[in-house]
């Protein structure tokens, strides 16, 4: 997705997780993004190096060359006050102190401010003028080929403020350059740059709801002082009469994966069936491939081949896989829940893989997706994970599955993590299906998607922890939101309807929002979650407590 320029009735921002500097909530259009997926970089002006549209996970612009200075720069000359992110990771570098950079107010290439990380550890605020460059700022961070990193420079007056993953500040005073556009740069280094955002620098609120708390490294806990605003409940969906029945107890699934359907009455996973211990690679492929149920418990660390699966390794119905401990891991690959993908296939096939349940175990590392359901597949519980580091998604959910629960996972150290519903052009197998429950889940920095819905009739989003997210939730294609009782903390945007596609559909009521630049949009009228299943909402005041304590492995 691409905006140029649009300086009068922008989009709000989709990618901004460290770009709100200041304290309290403000209003910030965005100007600019690109995350490449388009597949080109028009738009962009290349000097030196080799630059490309390429692939790392998703679409990047990689530069390739470490043999000198390059630069990509981007925008309108006339912008002046703004703040600038871009996901940054060095991939190559040629000698010792070298970096990548973010660029603002770039009036030539040899004249802007710029942010760079280098690899002697080090953040740096600096100038080029004139193709001499003068240090404003630094800080201490730790700098890894091959990690990504957050890089947000803010300009505003003479003011200068740099982070990167939100934290390692650096701010200067300097009126050199007053407007300019912006851009990325590397110095005998190459590098991938994604998700690029420019958001115009409002001011902050004259009445924030909430104090600052800066960008804390642990998750913050509600206390007296903060007054974080709490969100009214609409008139469009009220509360049912009456409490609802109580959920069903520790231990057992809840939420959409217990609603009859599809010839399956809940989800049982491997029970009536053997017990199995795993510890290899061949145990545990044999065993999550076989007929009939299974429950396969996991030792110590699996590591999942690439081959002729990209990774991807495919679960049979009627398994629960379950690790044991809190040591329990999966990596370098992912679990595909799921039967070959057919576009002509758009109702439900026999042999759908259904009952299925992943439990205490964390995944990371696989070069596609973490977890993959797709076509069709129904009657899934995802419980108490920790989900990090895949090359796509984290959890993507499409292709008309459906009656599925994502309940005390811990996201984290992932972009784009939990997709529900195909692309816009797949309402033939989404259209009606994909009924999802998310609770208690812990999104802990875990950038976009969280989840990012289409066609879906009814999502059902209650009690999870956003802390410090680009935005948390996206309805679009008519898909219906239920939003309730959840916590964000540092979310650009809490709940989009206004987003990539057609507009979706959220009802939202008593979360809390502090240190959120937008508010939770809202739109259409959502079918109550109580009307399919019983569940009890938590205050949305212990959920910062709560959530991180429960949720992911070494916990049930």
């Amino acid at each position: 997705m691409k905006v140029r320029s649009r300086l009068a009735t922008a989009a709000v921002a989709a990618t901004v997780a460290a770009a709100m500097l200041y304290a309290g909530t403000a209003n910030a259009a965005t100007l600019f993004q690109d995350d490449f997926n388009d597949g080109n970089s028009s738009g962009w002006t290349t000097s030196g190096g080799t630059w490309s549209v390429t692939t790392d996970g998703t679409s990047v612009l990689r530069q390739a060359g470490t043999s000198s200075d390059a630069r990509a720069r981007a925008g309108s000359t006339a912008w002046t006050n703004y703040t600038v992110t871009a996901r940054v990771k060095l991939t190559a570098v040629n000698g010792a102190n070298r970096f990548a950079a973010l660029l603002a107010r770039a009036q030539s290439n040899t004249n802007y401010y710029y942010l760079a990380l280098r690899t002697n550890n080090t953040v740096e605020l600096k100038k080029l003028v004139g193709g001499s460059s003068t240090t404003l700022a630094s800080a201490a961070v730790t700098v890894t080929t091959g990690a990504w990193y957050t890089l947000s420079l803010k300009v505003t007056g003479s003011s200068l403020q740099g982070t990167v993953n939100g934290g390692a500040a650096v701010s200067a005073t300097d009126g050199q350059f007053a407007t300019g556009q912006i851009g990325v740069a590397t110095y005998n280094a190459a590098a991938n740059f994604d998700d690029v955002l420019v958001a115009d620098a409002a001011g902050p609120s004259p009445s924030p709801s909430t104090s600052a708390s800066g960008s804390p490294s642990a998750s913050p806990r509600p206390s007296g002082s903060p007054s974080p605003s709490a969100s009214p409940s609409p008139s469009a969906s009220p509360s049912p009469s009456g409490p609802p029945p109580n959920p069903p107890g520790p231990g057992q699934p809840d939420g959409f994966a217990t609603v009859a359907g599809y010839g399956q009455a809940t989800t049982t996973g491997g029970a009536g069936g053997p017990t199995v211990t795993v510890d290899t690679t061949e145990e545990f492929l044999d065993y999550i491939a076989r007929t009939g149920p299974y429950t396969i418990q996991v030792s110590g660390t699996i590591t999942l081949p690439t081959g002729t699966t990209d990774g991807m390794h495919n679960v049979s119905s009627d398994k629960t896989i379950v690790g044991l401990g809190s040591t329990a891991r999966l990596v370098g690959g992912g679990l595909n829940i799921g039967v070959p993908i057919s576009d002509a296939v758009t109702s439900p096939p026999a042999n759908a893989v259904h009952n299925i349940i992943i439990r205490n175990l964390s995944i990371s590392g696989a070069t596609d997706d973490l977890i993959n359901v797709q076509m069709f597949s129904h009657h899934i519980w995802i419980d108490h994970n920790d989900l990090s580091d895949g090359g796509d998604g984290a959890l993507d959910i499409k292709r008309g599955s459906d009656l599925l629960t994502v309940s005390w996972n811990r996201f984290h150290d992932h972009d784009k993590t939990t997709l529900v519903g195909h692309d816009d052009a797949n309402g033939a197998q989404d259209t009606g299906r994909l009924r999802v429950t998310y609770h208690h889940n812990f999104f802990d920095r875990s950038d976009q998607r969280n989840p990012r819905v289409r066609f879906s009739p009814l999502v059902h989003v209650y009690n999870n922890y956003y802390f410090d997210n680009s935005y948390g939730i996206a309805s679009t294609n008519e898909s219906g939101l239920f939003v309730e009782g959840n916590y964000f903390f540092s979310v650009n945007n809490p709940g989009r309807v206004e987003f990539s596609g057609p507009l979706g559909r959220m009802v939202e009521r008593n979360n809390i929002l502090v240190e959120c630049n937008h508010p939770i949009e809202v739109r259409g009228t959502v079918t109550d979650p109580a009307t399919f299943y019983p569940y009890t909402v938590d205050d949305p005041a212990t959920v910062p407590t709560v959530v991180p304590a429960g949720a992911g492995v070494g916990k049930i």
